[in-house]
């Protein structure tokens, strides 16, 4: 009787051997995850850059273009351009200077009506001695995609220098090129003594190349895209 009621009773199976297993495959789905996202990185950094070899100058040495590109960053509350956009618009105005451009286009967020990029560098440029009739604002330049897609196909920009900070040129002049424009780059050193801002903008590189790389695949529009508009085309004829 003791035997057959200890053979009724339900002895508990032990579980360590399927935790184990379950830990493995989560580990294991863990790993798989870490190197696929990795080697997307990896390839996308690698195709949005090489996109920009050879196309990449010091301001000496660049190209003649009729237009530079100014992309927009920072502006502070009271209106003034960031150190990091003030370098770029500083680059700009020497090109300008030089005759290495005739127009500049300064593109940039101007999605809230609180936060105006480009007419704050605009600003700058003029108070810098810049003529005003020289320079076109593109408001909704959200993006570097954005910006470069706008600049090809609402402002007909055919051949450009696209300036930025040099972390962030390979990526500008890469997206430019792959959306039709001929474009090459000089970028701004003078910001790095921001060590800080800088080590930070530099590693969200990697992240934007991803997105970069998205975008083009897509073949995407840009968030505003609008009308043709003739404010280059007029800016060089009146060069």
């Amino acid at each position: 009787m003791r035997g057959r009621l200890s053979n009724l009773v339900r002895r508990p199976r032990p579980s360590g051997g399927r935790r184990v297993r379950w830990l493995r495959r989560i580990v294991g789905a863990a790993v798989v995850g870490a190197v696929l996202l990795t080697g997307g990185v990896v390839v996308s950094v690698q195709w949005i850059r090489g996109g920009a070899q050879g196309h990449v100058f010091a301001e000496h040495d660049v190209p003649e273009a009729p237009v530079a590109l100014v992309l927009g960053t920072k502006v502070h509350p009271d209106g003034t351009p960031s150190p990091f956009l003030t370098a770029r618009l500083e680059i700009a105005r020497r090109l300008l200077a030089a005759g290495k451009v005739r127009a500049i286009l300064l593109s940039g967020d101007n999605m809230d009506p609180e936060y105006d990029e480009p007419g704050a560098m605009r600003r700058w440029l003029v108070d810098n001695g810049v003529p005003a009739q020289r320079v076109v604002l593109d408001h909704a330049g959200f993006d570097t995609y954005d910006s470069c897609a706008r600049a090809k196909r609402v402002f007909g920009v055919d051949r450009a220098t696209v300036v930025t900070q040099s972390f962030h040129l390979p990526r500008a002049v890469a997206v430019c090129r792959r959306l039709g424009v001929d474009a090459s780059g000089v970028g701004d050193e003078t910001a790095r003594r921001y060590d800080r801002t800088w080590r930070i903008s530099s590693t969200r590189e990697y992240g934007a190349c991803v997105k970069a790389a998205a975008d083009l695949l897509s073949g995407r529009d840009p968030a505003h895209l609008g009308r043709r508009e003739t404010g280059v085309r007029d800016a060089l004829l009146g060069a």
